[in-house]
């Protein structure tokens, strides 16, 4: 990896995504899996689990690479991601030492809408 290389990925979130998500995470906050619950506390819908927006985050930055040789990864989330949303996550190179590459990261819906900002990857390049 070069300094001012860029990386791209998008995705779909699946309908039932924050449902599958509950399962694995065992986190079934009325939020995540009952639409009517979350609008009446003021969300637009069932949101995904901000874990499972993070995953996205990591299979953009790794694709099928060796999971070990992620070392740091951080975001901050702006805004719920709701099922069916298409997420386009987007990474620049912006240091490398040795065998190690740091990546600026944001994600963005099909509004162009920042769903998170202040992302940030360290990964082994080996």
């Amino acid at each position: 990896m070069k300094v001012g290389e860029n990386i791209s990925f998008e995705v779909e979130v699946k309908k039932y995504a924050p449902h599958h998500y509950a399962g694995a995470s065992l986190d079934f906050n009325p939020i995540h899996i009952d639409s009517d619950f979350a609008k009446k506390v003021g969300l637009p819908g069932n949101i995904l689990h901000g874990l499972c927006t993070m995953a996205y985050v990591y299979r953009g930055v790794m694709g099928s690479k060796d999971p070990s040789k992620i070392k740091k990864l951080r975001v901050r989330f702006k805004q719920p991601v709701l099922p069916l949303e298409k997420l386009t996550i987007k990474g620049e190179v912006t240091g490398v030492e040795g065998n190690l590459a740091g990546i600026d990261l944001s994600v963005e819906n099909q509004k162009n809408e920042q769903v998170i900002s202040n992302g940030f990857a360290v990964i082994d390049t080996l």
